[in-house]
């Protein structure tokens, strides 16, 4: 077909089709029209097919064919067709992306990793020519700046830019969404957006961390080295379209025969104690962790309240644990279970670390740009993070809003930023001595600020203690699964848990009970009355927690009502947690701070020690020898002075003004 027919079959299309929503969008003073591809193939098969394959020659076409339709308007407007629902054949990995794919249309799904800011660039250029004064448009669809080749009075060089017409643009990199990939290296595709795909909603919906479908015509790159093109290029997509889709574990597809079988399995007087031996079974024992993780995977209910406070649902778990304990293995377990979920280790697996950063790409986005790092890829999913405790300083700062608010702000260079981090973290971690100690406080063992440590609604400490009888049964059950890998078999299948948890976070929304929430209440208050003057032993934080937990329990259940057996469940577990990590062996009661910060007995060591540092540098002067001070200290009963003393140094309280010598600070 020719190009004058193309245009007017078009405009045929257009008028019977789309002129009400032509109208619609010169009115609400829109730039683009959505058109429905598969409305086009049913018009004129011919025509579609030629779009696909030569998208460079229709599109210029369909722009015309539209501004040839009488829409009256207060102003010219130019309205851009944006082609979507393309069929399925036009959709590429993009690690399949090759060379057979210039020029084409394509469709392509990933999760945008870097973005650059919306800038101007020049569409079209105008030249004047020194000898005869003629305008001259050129039209620019390379990277650098284009003049016009010759003039009508035959001049070559030395035109002058006397105008350009200007249009936004920005430059965006999507990967391979996970569950795409399956463990291998995400391909990458740089986007190229322009005109109204940078509008301020827009670029929000095409920040990093978002899911988006593109549809655009692939390009090349060329490349120079030293003013000479080089051989090899590079690809890149322009947008004619993109949407926004939604990043969720829920996306699964589920038939009506898997659910019945979910409801069948939910209906089960048993269905904890089969999810718990289906999590990871060729890991031994662990039952109270395993629980506490399949709560996890489930998650509680976000809740926004009326002066717009947000409560997060979804629930932090820390494992610190002694080595070969199989925390690693856990982890990774658990991030190949769940959908969009990820494994990292100490500073994750890109530069961008675990939250996000800005770098700078002056030869591909022309500046500063910004990349999402793990938690912001992992949103609406798990993600496992090992050797939590080595993870930079920066990741760790960051971490304390993404664990609560659930958000990551960054404000480097000239980009500000607030990304979307509504995960769930699983973290696992190593005592700094190797071996984890319950005599001593888990902030003293880890390094991971106090005020982070609160964050996590659960910690267990994986303990390795030599235990005869326990340590035949796990040689036996590990022997055995070598031997007989069947006998590690999932109770529940691995897909069919998949989907069940997907439909539980779909479609159940369990509603708190007078019942649940008083027994939580009561619970709550009774571990509050076990506070001294010193020692709180439970704070609001864990009040939150064991509401997600519950609502986690009824989730399981498929139930839609949070019910006491629930709030006795998300107890036990948090009793066992606090048992753990927050009993004072030297009180004798459950004190969070051990847990979270400085426990009790602990902090009255250091008033003592004050004020004995005090009282000597009355009597001495500032500089107070360190026997005398720990010398006094003993007397006074204080078993670990020297430690105390320490902790004091570490602190900044006091310091060594020279060796041997103590002075307050």
């Amino acid at each position: 077909m020719e190009d004058a027919e193309i245009k007017q079959k078009l405009e045929e299309f257009f008028r019977y089709f789309y002129e009400e929503e032509l109208l619609k969008a010169v009115k609400k003073g829109k730039r683009s029209i959505e058109i429905d591809f598969s409305l086009l193939d049913k018009f004129s098969p011919e025509i579609a097919d030629e779009l696909i394959n030569n998208p460079e020659r229709i599109l210029p076409l369909a722009e015309k064919a539209v501004a040839n339709i009488d829409i009256p308007a207060e102003e010219e407007i130019k309205l851009t067709p944006r082609f979507k629902n393309l069929p399925e054949s036009c959709f590429v990995r993009i690690r399949n992306i090759r060379a057979e794919h210039l020029g084409r249309l394509v469709l392509l799904d990933g999760v945008v990793r870097r973005a650059s800011e919306v800038r101007p660039e020049i569409g079209v250029a105008v030249f004047q020519c020194p000898d005869c004064g003629s305008l001259i448009e050129v039209e620019q669809t390379e990277r650098t700046l284009k003049a016009p080749e010759i003039c009508s009075c035959g001049r070559k060089t030395g035109f002058k830019l006397v105008d350009k017409k200007l249009f936004d643009a920005r430059w965006i990199v999507i990967e391979e969404p996970f569950e795409v990939v399956e463990g291998d290296r995400p391909g990458e595709i740089s986007v190229f957006l322009k005109e109204d795909l940078t509008s301020p909603e827009m670029q929000r919906k095409t920040d990093p961390g978002n899911r988006v479908r593109v549809v655009g015509i692939l390009k090349e790159i060329r490349r120079t080295y030293r003013g000479k093109m080089r051989t090899q290029m590079d690809f890149y997509v322009e947008a004619n379209y993109i949407e926004p889709t939604e990043i969720e574990l829920e996306e699964i597809e589920i038939t009506p025969e898997d659910k019945e079988k979910i409801h069948k399995l939910a209906k089960s007087p048993d269905i904890y104690q089969k999810f718990i031996r289906s999590i990871a079974p060729s890991i031994y024992g662990m039952e109270k962790v395993k629980e506490a993780i399949l709560l996890q995977l489930f998650g509680g209910i976000p809740h926004t309240l009326p002066d717009g406070t947000r409560i997060r649902g979804d629930i932090h778990i820390l494992l610190l644990g002694d080595p070969s304990v199989a925390k690693s293995q856990l982890l990774k377990y658990v991030a190949q279970l769940v959908p969009r979920a990820k494994y990292v280790s100490g500073r994750g697996t890109t530069t961008a670390g675990l939250t996000a950063t800005v770098m700078r790409d002056e030869e591909f986005m022309g500046g500063w740009v910004l990349e999402a790092g793990a938690m912001v890829l992992c949103n609406k999913s798990v993600i496992c993070i090992d050797e939590f405790d080595k993870m930079s300083k920066e990741d760790q700062i960051a971490m304390h809003e993404a664990l609560e608010q659930q958000t990551i702000s960054i404000a480097k260079a000239s980009i500000v930023a607030t990304l979307p981090a509504q995960v769930s973290v699983l973290a696992g971690a190593n005592p700094k001595f190797s071996r984890f100690d319950p005599y001593r406080p888990i902030a003293e063992q880890i390094d991971i600020p106090e005020t982070l440590l609160s964050r996590f609604d659960l910690k267990f400490a994986l303990r390795d203690v030599p235990d005869p009888e326990k340590d035949e049964k796990l040689a036996e059950y590990i022997i055995e699964t070598r031997l007989n890998p069947q006998a590690v078999k999932p109770e529940i299948p691995l897909e069919l848990m998949r989907k069940y948890i997907a439909y539980a976070r779909k479609y159940c929304k369990p509603k708190m009970t007078r019942e649940a929430i008083e027994r939580i209440k009561q619970f709550y208050v009774e571990m509050r009355s076990m506070s001294t003057g010193d020692s709180v032993a439970i704070t609001l934080r864990q009040n939150e927690a064991l509401m997600r937990l519950a609502e986690a329990s009824a989730k399981v259940r498929l139930s839609p009502v949070v019910e006491v057996q629930d709030a006795e469940r998300a107890i036990e577990i948090m009793r066992y947690s606090l048992l753990q990590l927050g009993y004072d062996y030297e009180t004798g009661r459950i004190d969070i701070d051990r847990t979270e910060g400085t426990p009790s007995s602990q902090r009255s060591k250091i008033r003592k020690m004050m004020e004995i540092i005090e009282r000597l540098e009355k009597e001495i002067g500032k500089q107070i020898p360190r026997e005398d001070i720990l010398a006094l200290a003993q007397d006074e009963g204080i078993k670990d002075a020297e430690e105390i003393l320490n902790i004091l140094k570490r602190e900044g309280l006091v310091f060594e003004p020279r060796q041997g010598m103590i002075q307050k600070v």
